[in-house]
């Protein structure tokens, strides 16, 4: 569709780049590391200062991500997981990728969030041991993961979260995301549309720093390059001296490293980490003072007590049956203004690899937040006349 307007596009999400990231990435270029070199254990180091967890492994990419943190909590065949519906793909597809099933849970209607309720009706319809709980913080707010480790707990499940809409956030405790205070293990995306870029990429916050030295070795093909940890020793050492060109691979892995390049990117990036939160908060504020005037028609999905979330999405919901409007015909006409627009996101249990598997499955929850879930541009470099016009064009198109 050709744009009716000749003002700026304002995609639902982009990156922000400075020349202090541009300027690191050169630094990298300009030395003798490109991937897996300095920049790596620097941005682990930071990332673990800002989420206060006990350790922190990069990987290329959120799916990565999940995929490694449920390898090294040993999840896999003969168990399920529990993932909440109203999530990407990525979340389930994880759990398939190590042989666990999965058992979808339904979500809180209004907030699309897990609930306790709701795990515990999800865990009744397991029909194999339940061995993970992967509750998603969705556009950024929090689920409540004190009851959620209860239940895991009760299960004897561990519980991993997908806070890839999160960092930068706290939950209504005050801990960052990524504390894994509830968790065993939390994931982060750095995709260009996350608070923080890296081009691609992921990190897996440890609550252990024994999860995170395995799943290093992991990310690395499986690789053992430790004296200490040979299976055999006298292959691998000359007159009690490791040979410098010997490893061993006693799992098998995958390369799912991340550069010195992104690594770099990241790194930059993480240092404006509170200014970008920051900014989206305030835009976010913006847009609910400018939605006021449609709030029979547009509501923002409410802030949880005691939050302050990460601000990854601006999702509102709209009545489109009461309006005798589809979702596409507004899409389309706020896309006409300049306005993108996205759907975050379509029920994963309505996909049609998992009806295959577990046949059509009736999450309400899931399905009335869907019905009605439109997220709206949110990124730092939007302004104040931003919001205003998006506030001017959803009301247009929606009239």
């Amino acid at each position: 569709m050709k744009l009716a307007t000749t003002q700026r596009f304002l995609p639902y999400g982009r990156q922000s780049i400075d020349d202090d990231d541009i300027r690191a990435v050169v630094d990298v270029l300009r030395g003798d590391w490109l991937t897996t070199g300095p920049m790596v254990s620097r941005l682990e180091e930071a990332l673990t200062a800002a989420c206060g967890c006990a350790d922190m492994v990069v990987v290329a990419n959120g799916t990565a991500a999940l995929h490694l943190a449920l390898l090294g909590l040993g999840i896999g065949e003969g168990g399920a997981a529990v993932v909440p519906s109203v999530t990407f793909v990525a979340t389930a597809n994880a759990a398939r990728f190590v042989g666990a099933e999965v058992v979808f849970a339904d979500v809180d209607p209004v907030t699309g969030l897990m609930t306790e309720a709701t795990c515990r009706e999800a865990i009744a319809r397991a029909t194999l041991p339940v061995k993970a709980i992967m509750p998603v913080h969705l556009g950024g707010r929090f689920v409540e993961l004190a009851p959620i480790r209860a239940i895991a707990d009760e299960v004897g499940a561990v519980v991993v979260e997908d806070a890839c809409h999160a960092i930068g956030g706290t939950d209504g405790s005050g801990r960052p995301a990524g504390a894994c205070v509830e968790s065993h293990a939390a994931t982060f995306s750095f995709h260009p549309v996350k608070t923080i870029t890296s081009g691609e990429g992921g990190a897996i916050a440890c609550g252990t720093r024994e999860l995170g030295d395995r799943l290093r070795q992991l990310r690395n093909h499986g690789l053992e390059r430790r004296p200490g940890k040979w299976a055999d020793p006298a292959m691998g050492l000359d007159q009690g001296e490791p040979n410098p060109w010997y490893y061993e691979m006693p799992v098998i892995g995958w390369n799912y490293r991340l550069t010195d390049m992104q690594c770099a990117l990241a790194l930059s990036q993480l240092g404006r980490l509170k200014s970008f939160v920051d900014r989206r908060r305030a835009l976010a504020d913006l847009y609910d003072a400018a939605l006021k005037p449609l709030a029979d028609t547009a509501k923002p999905i409410p802030r949880l007590a005691k939050q302050n979330g990460g601000w990854h999405l601006y999702q509102v919901a709209v009545d489109f049956a009461k309006l005798k409007r589809s979702r596409a015909a507004v899409m389309n006409a706020l896309l006409a203004s300049g306005v993108g627009t996205q759907v975050h996101y379509i029920p994963v249990h309505l996909q049609p690899y998992y009806r295959a598997r577990y046949g059509r499955q009736m999450l309400r929850g899931a399905e009335a937040f869907y019905a009605g879930t439109l997220s709206l541009p949110l990124f730092p470099a939007m302004q104040k006349d931003d919001v205003q016009r998006v506030a001017e064009s959803l009301k247009a198109a929606l009239a």
